[in-house]
């Protein structure tokens, strides 16, 4: 499988013929080894797609025909769900069913796309207050994307960007993390399969300095659309300044859970759990601050230690698991550091934060609960991007509110209570791009997505991801038979009649 760069319609190796393995987080043995791209391969991918954009028929396809062929791709992506599932599960680590929920949220992301695709762009007429003259809005595709994707929703996110991108008539640059690419390998196989032109849909497997970095720089991209970390998107946002490139960042977050005494304990646990462990944690919206309210604070903690101690951990593929192996050992290795930390901060680790018994090899690790971290700590204030909670009390409504938006993310917050007012007032006065009510993570391709403050510009899914892949051109047109009178005509005439 050294063959992984799909450039200008034709699977080809590495120029420079450099390889790289990817590991199975749950067994530490390679999978299989991918193509290592380099600079000359980033030059033929934004060639391919510069020139499908500047020069076929791609943009000028009725949204229609478009449509056709995003549906083709949620099609083929259904009809491949399981295998799709697997390759998830071993590339990345999540347990089989969360892989199955992506792959169908991956397919459901084409069809909306191809809906909106269907609707097209309408011209907008503008009123103007000269009756010579009339205007409209126009709205045209932004041209090559560069679409650079994390590791923790592999096939998900790449379908969050791509799909988006194509049906707008945008052509597109992908690189998947050098970390899980085996989907989105597929993806681009599936799109070829739809009948996606040559040059439309490029990929480059490899690293972040070694083809992600280029891409970014590269003068032939048009748009930057980047989910990762804060650092990474610093970097990128500080590369498309220099070329004045469109750019929409996802990063990450520390999302506080509001949680108030009159809420159902059993529905407390489930959400709060929901919100942290799900996907191992390795999730920028993951609720991983929650805030109790002191009359429930011990009896909840208990019953949250307690549920996260049977939570059944192992390899993906074992149907009863629903905690995996850590996506890599790097990664495995800042989650360990970031506990060890936290119990030097003088947090109580209440459950968790060790290697699960019996799991010698893979990257597990425990679900992990913190008590009292103190709100200075990196614990309290960094993304762990892992299952790792802290907990604190709190005894007013507005000491939760200042406690939770005190951090510089602002991707997604949470909040709970059966007093229906009070979390709709709490839910308006929390400083985040998403926020959930008596719930935490439900994701949806029509909402939007994205955050305040660091966690990102732009946003995704919904109208708004669609609507981020046009330019709007204003064309307006001199109308009157009258001659404008500026240069030819007598002074006071024309122009200013």
């Amino acid at each position: 499988m050294t063959a992984t760069l799909f450039i200008d319609g034709v699977w080809r190796a590495a120029a420079e013929g450099g390889v790289f393995p990817v590991i199975d987080p749950a067994t530490e043995e390679t999978i299989v080894a991918v193509s290592l791209a380099g600079q000359s391969d980033v030059d033929a991918a934004v060639f391919a797609a510069r020139s499908a954009f500047d020069e076929s028929e791609w943009t000028k396809f009725p949204g229609a025909q478009r449509a056709a062929i995003l549906r083709r791709i949620a099609d083929i992506i259904r009809l491949r769900r399981e295998e799709l599932a697997t390759l998830e599960v071993r590339d990345n680590g999540k347990p089989i069913a969360e892989a199955r929920w992506d792959i169908d949220d991956a397919a459901g992301c084409f069809d909306f796309y191809a809906g909106l695709a269907e609707s097209g762009a309408p011209d907008e007429p503008i009123a103007l207050g000269d009756a010579r003259f009339s205007s409209r809005a126009v709205r045209e595709p932004v041209g090559v994307v560069a679409a650079i994707i994390p590791w923790n929703y592999p096939m998900l996110l790449a379908a969050w960007k791509v799909a988006p991108a194509l049906a707008a008539g945008c052509t597109v640059v992908l690189k998947p993390s050098e970390l899980t690419p085996l989907t989105a390998i597929e993806l681009v196989r599936i799109a070829a399969d739809a009948g996606v032109p040559a040059g439309v849909l490029n990929l480059l497997t490899g690293y972040g300095d070694g083809a992600g970095q280029p891409l970014a720089q590269h003068t032939g991209v048009d748009k930057i659309a980047f989910t990762g970390s804060v650092p990474t998107g610093a970097k990128l946002m500080a590369v498309a300044a220099q070329d004045i490139k469109r750019i929409s960042l996802e990063l990450g977050g520390k999302s506080p859970f509001v949680v108030f005494a009159d809420s159902d304990v059993e529905q407390a646990v489930e959400w709060i759990m929901f919100g942290v462990f799900w996907n191992q944690g390795q999730v920028c919206s993951a609720t991983s601050r929650v805030l109790i309210e002191r009359s429930l604070y011990a009896p909840l903690l208990a019953r949250l230690a307690e549920a996260a101690a049977q939570i059944w951990i192992g390899g993906g593929l074992d149907p009863k698991v629903k905690l995996g192996p850590i996506v890599s050992a790097s990664q495995h290795a800042k989650i360990v550091a970031a506990i060890e930390d936290g119990v030097r901060s003088g947090a109580r680790l209440v459950s968790g934060g060790r290697r699960p018994a019996g799991l010698d090899k893979g990257y597990f690790i425990e679900p992990t609960i913190f008590a009292d971290a103190p709100i200075d700590s990196s614990l309290w204030r960094d993304e762990v991007f892992g299952p790792v909670l802290c907990v604190r009390p709190f005894d007013s409504e507005d000491e939760a509110v200042r406690l939770a938006n005190d951090s510089r993310y602002g991707l997604a917050a949470a909040v709970m209570s059966a007093d229906a007012d009070r979390a709709e007032r709490v839910a308006r006065r929390l400083r985040a791009g998403i926020v959930w009510i008596n719930c935490s993570q439900p994701t949806f391709v029509e909402a939007p997505w994205g955050g305040y403050k660091q966690s990102g510009i732009g946003r995704e899914l919904g109208r708004w991801g669609f609507e981020a892949c046009f330019e709007t051109k204003q064309i307006t047109r001199y109308d009157s038979d009258a001659p404008w009178g500026w240069y030819l005509g007598t002074p006071g005439d024309g122009a200013d009649a």
